[in-house]
C-alpha cells in the first residue's frame, strides 16, 4: 500500500517528525510505503522566522508552489492521501482537493493541533491569520474518510461533524528520548519551546526569582527566540533550538517546566487541542516535571507520581521547591514516568492504531474499485 503524505513543514518542524516521519520505517514492516512531501524545504522553513521583508518571503514560496502543482500528475500511483494538517500552510484547501479529486484516492486528515480554532498569529498578526484561512479545516474533515486525532478533544470536536476519528497522541521514540546519567553539580530546570509559547515561560519569571531566594539553579531555556534574556537572581542558560542537540537537551534536565496559559494566539479552545508533548517528552527522558493542568495536558501521567500539576504561583512554587530540596523524589519521579511512557507512549503502539487505519482504509478503497470494474 502507497501513501502519500502531504505537510507544510519539512523535518525541522515538530509534526512533521513526530507525525509522520518517524512512522515510516515501522510502517513498511506492515507493508505500507508512507511518502512524505513537505511544502516547503528546510532553507525555505528556515526563512520565515528570519527576520526578512515579507515580499521576500512571499517571493520565496514560488519554488515550492510550482513543486507542488509538479506532483498532481504522480498523485495517481498512490492508494491514499494522507495530509497532516493541511498540505500548504496559507490559503484554502486547493491542493487537498485537486489530488483526491485527480488521484481519485481517499482521504485522510491528520490533527495533532486543533487548527479549526482561529486565532491570531504572534508573527505575522491579523495578516497571518487572514492567510491561514481557518475555515478549511472543517471542510478537509468533511471531505476526510477517517481523521488521526492527537487526543480526545479534536477527535470529539471531529466526530461532531459526522466524520469518523481515531485518536493518535504525539509520541517520541523512547528508544531515542531515554534517561541518562547526569551529575548536574547544580540542579537545572528546563523549558524547551517556541518563540510564540515562551510568553507562557515569562509568567513564571517572578516565582523562579523566589526560588533563587532559597535554591541554586540553572534556568535552561531553549527555542525562546530571544537573543538576551535576564532575570535578576537566576542563572540562565538560553539556546537558540537544535534538532540535532534536541534530545539531548531533554536529557540534560533535572526538572522540566510544562506552564500553559491562554492569549490572543492561544484561545482556550485552541489550547484544549494541544497534545501536551513536551509533557510526553519528559516522561520518555524520565524527568519530573511541573504543569499546567489544561487540556491533555491533565491527563498525561499520574500527578504527584511523575510530576505536579500548577494552578497558581503557590502552587508552582511549592511543587518547584519540592523537587529541588529532593534529589531522592525528582529521581523517583523520573523513574515512575519513564515506566509511563513505555506503558503508554510508544512509536510500536501507535503504529499498530496507524497500521490499522491505513489496511481498513485500503481495504475499502479496494472494494469500491472492484464494485466499480463490476458495474462497468
Amino acid at each position: 500500500m502507497r501513501i502519500l503524505g502531504l505537510c507544510s513543514y519539512p523535518i525541522e518542524s515538530a509534526a512533521t517528525r513526530y507525525r509522520l516521519a518517524q512512522f515510516v520505517a515501522p510502517l513498511a514492516e506492515k507493508g505500507i510505503n508512507l511518502e512524505i512531501s513537505p511544502f516547503l524545504d528546510s532553507r525555505q522553513f528556515a526563512l520565515l522566522y528570519q527576520n526578512k521583508s515579507l515580499f521576500e518571503k512571499v517571493f520565496g514560496l514560488a519554488k515550492p508552489f510550482v513543486r507542488r502543482v509538479s506532483e498532481i500528475s504522480k498523485v495517481g500511483k498512490y492508494d491514499a492521501l494522507l495530509v497532516q494538517r493541511e498540505a500548504m500552510f496559507f490559503g484554502p484547501a486547493v491542493f487537498e482537493r485537486i489530488f483526491g479529486k485527480f488521484g481519485n484516492i481517499p482521504l485522510i486528515l491528520d490533527l495533532d493541533d486543533a487548527t479549526y480554532i482561529a486565532y491570531e498569529s504572534p508573527t505575522y498578526g491579523k495578516i497571518g491569520s487572514l492567510l491561514k484561512f481557518f475555515g478549511k479545516t472543517d471542510k478537509l474533515i468533511g471531505r476526510s474518510q477517517v481523521v488521526v486525532c492527537g487526543n480526545r478533544f479534536i477527535a470529539e470536536y471531529v466526530e461532531g461533524k459526522g466524520t469518523k476519528a481515531v485518536v493518535v497522541p504525539t509520541v517520541a521514540d523512547t528508544e531515542i528520548f531515554c534517561p541518562v546519567e547526569k551529575n548536574n553539580e547544580i540542579p537545572v530546570i528546563g523549558w524547551i519551546g517556541t518563540h510564540s509559547t515562551f510568553p507562557f515561560l515569562e509568567s513564571l519569571f517572578p516565582v523562579l526569582q523566589k526560588l533563587a531566594e532559597k535554591h541554586e539553579f540553572i534556568l535552561k531555556i531553549v527555542g525562546a527566540g530571544r537573543e538576551n534574556i535576564a532575570l535578576e537572581g537566576v542563572k540562565i542558560e538560553n539556546l537558540k533550538w537544535s534538532l540535532e542537540r534536541e534530545v539531548a537537551d531533554f536529557q540534560s534536565l533535572d526538572i522540566g517546566l510544562y506552564p500553559i496559559q491562554t492569549a490572543k494566539s492561544a484561545p482556550p479552545e485552541w489550547i484544549l487541542g494541544k497534545s501536551g508533548f513536551k509533557a510526553i517528552q519528559y516522561l520518555a527522558v524520565g524527568i519530573p516535571f511541573v504543569v499546567t493542568p489544561i487540556g491533555m495536558c491533565a491527563e498525561i501521567g499520574v500527578a504527584g507520581e511523575t510530576h505536579f500539576n500548577a494552578d497558581s504561583d503557590e502552587v508552582w512554587y511549592n511543587s518547584l521547591n519540592k523537587l529541588l530540596s529532593d534529589i531522592v523524589l525528582r529521581k523517583k519521579m523520573g523513574e515512575n514516568g519513564r515506566q509511563y511512557a513505555l506503558k503508554h507512549f510508544t512509536v510500536p503502539r501507535q503504529t499498530e492504531i496507524l497500521a490499522k487505519v491505513f489496511h481498513e482504509i485500503g481495504k475499502v478503497e479496494r472494494n469500491r474499485t472492484a464494485d466499480g470494474k463490476a458495474a462497468a
